[in-house]
């Protein structure tokens, strides 16, 4: 039998993530719903003062996205570790931390993208101005897929406990706030008429950075949790 390669896995692992969430396509859902309700909460909160909803719009769509990620991180691995798929992923002729990766990214397009595609509409509903509507965009396309690896690697050393959501969130808000600091005042900058760029470089740095790192910590981490 022939060794699998990258690319042959990839696309098992993806045409299984697919086939999974569209028979999940409800829970699958939640995130966006979620991140929707926040904003319209704080719509309804500010009281149709334009200007005041205006000035914390990104941030506001920055922490719905940040929360809605936080809500479907303990499903990660937790399926796979529940029905032994992680137990063959250690098994498998492929590095455990390319599997990993492809996780995290089947997981950011299924809970991230559906709100960074509907950023805009949510924008509208807090009146954020439109020449804010590209840094924002800009600035969640950077932080959100950090987001989703750094809580990747929570995710991993988490999935060996029961009800472990309170501690996931512990451990992952503190990691997660340096994110949301540089993608939200990247586009409170550019409102300002500032140089956004700086926190677009380290945010595009630490991506970098996460890509390379996080899966292999999240793979180490499932080892041990594994053991």
């Amino acid at each position: 039998m022939p060794t699998p390669t990258l690319a042959a896995s990839a696309r098992a692992l993806l045409r299984r993530d697919a086939h999974l969430l569209w028979r999940r396509r409800g829970d699958a859902a939640q995130p966006l719903l979620f991140a929707m309700l926040v904003v319209v909460l704080f719509a309804l909160a500010g009281n149709g003062d334009k200007a005041e909803l205006a000035r914390i719009s990104a941030s506001v769509i920055w922490v719905a996205a940040l929360l809605s990620g936080l809500l479907a991180l303990d499903n990660l691995f937790r399926g796979d570790a529940e029905d032994g798929t992680l137990e063959q992923w250690l098994l498998a002729p492929v590095p455990l931390a390319w599997l990993i990766a492809l996780r995290v990214l089947a997981h950011w397009l299924a809970t991230t993208l559906p709100l960074i595609v509907f950023a805009p509409l949510l924008g509208e509903l807090l009146y954020l101005p439109h020449a804010s509507i590209a840094p924002l965009l800009v600035s969640l396309l950077l932080g959100t897929p950090l987001l989703a690896l750094l809580g990747g690697i929570v995710a991993a050393l988490t999935v060996g406990m029961k009800r472990s959501g309170i501690l996931l969130a512990l451990l992952a808000l503190p990691l997660y706030v340096p994110v949301l600091v540089f993608g939200a005042g990247s586009v409170a900058a550019r409102a300002q008429g500032l140089d956004a760029s700086g926190a677009w470089l380290l945010l595009g740095a630490g991506l970098a950075l996460a890509l390379v790192l996080a899966p292999l910590a999240a793979a180490a981490a499932l080892r041990i949790a594994l053991d």
